[in-house]
């Protein structure tokens, strides 16, 4: 089973590609992030047509994250985080297929640092750290699969100068997501690739992609259910090449 988590970085934009990949890959899930979508815009019947169920969690213009499932109808577990009452970004749902729990997570980014938008950040790890250990606790396979505009160590970046001060390498970031770990939750990418140097985001400007100065922030993170069964974890950095391609590369894990 393959299960994808792919920042879009704006679904009508990026939908040819969407569909190039779920057609080329394949993939048994896929966990979008970054819609950009309303909830009444979202294109269901392309993704339909492609081969998969589909829950969306959409807001005009910014955020929203979805969850695709080949050949099913993904049963909906929770949107949303609790913790802050007024807060109406679209940056969480959590879905259910064959007995397997996904997340789909879309984190703030934080930035400029400091600023309320940071501490709303570190705020909402928070928010998600209750909810992941809510879901450890119940023993299901689960994978929280996201974009987690958190770079963990210094060797997932190109550049640890160019983005020292940047909210995706503060301290704070990084020890909110070590937090996370520190539950019993498994980096599949990390573990897959120990030594690190493996990137998931190239950005548009500064020839980022020509220069390959990536840096890694989009993480599947597995309960110890999921753990046991991984094969293999990797990202299809080519999909990142294709033209008016999202700034993100598709981002996967393999379970038995």
């Amino acid at each position: 089973m393959k299960i994808v988590t792919y920042n879009v970085n704006g679904i009508k934009a990026r939908l040819p590609r969407l569909i190039e990949y779920l057609t080329e890959e394949a993939p048994d899930i896929v966990c979008l992030q970054e819609l950009k979508s309303s909830d009444e815009t979202f294109p269901q019947a392309e993704i339909r047509d492609a081969g998969y169920g589909a829950l969306w969690h959409g807001q005009k213009g910014f955020n929203g994250v979805a969850v695709l499932a080949k050949g099913v109808d993904p049963v909906e577990r929770q949107r949303g985080l609790a913790g802050e009452d007024d807060d109406a970004h679209s940056r969480y749902l959590e879905a259910e297929m064959n007995g397997l729990v996904v997340a789909s997570i879309y984190l703030p980014n934080g930035n400029p640092q400091p600023s309320p938008k940071f501490d709303y950040k570190l705020r909402w790890i928070d928010r998600l750290r209750a909810r992941a250990a809510d879901l450890l606790a119940q023993e299901h396979p689960v994978v929280l699969a996201g974009d987690y505009n958190v770079i963990p160590n210094d060797d997932d970046v190109f550049s640890v100068r160019a983005m020292a001060s940047d909210a995706l390498m503060q301290p704070e970031s990084r020890a909110g997501y070590r937090a996370l770990l520190a539950q019993g939750w498994t980096d599949a990418l990390r573990t897959r690739f120990p030594k690190g140097g493996v990137w998931t985001f190239w950005d548009y400007q500064a020839g980022s992609w020509q220069r390959d100065a990536g840096f890694r922030i989009d993480h599947l993170l597995l309960s110890p259910t999921a753990a046991d069964r991984l094969v293999d974890a990797g990202v299809d950095k080519a999909h990142r090449g294709r033209e008016r391609a999202s700034d993100h590369a598709p981002t996967w894990v393999r379970l038995r």
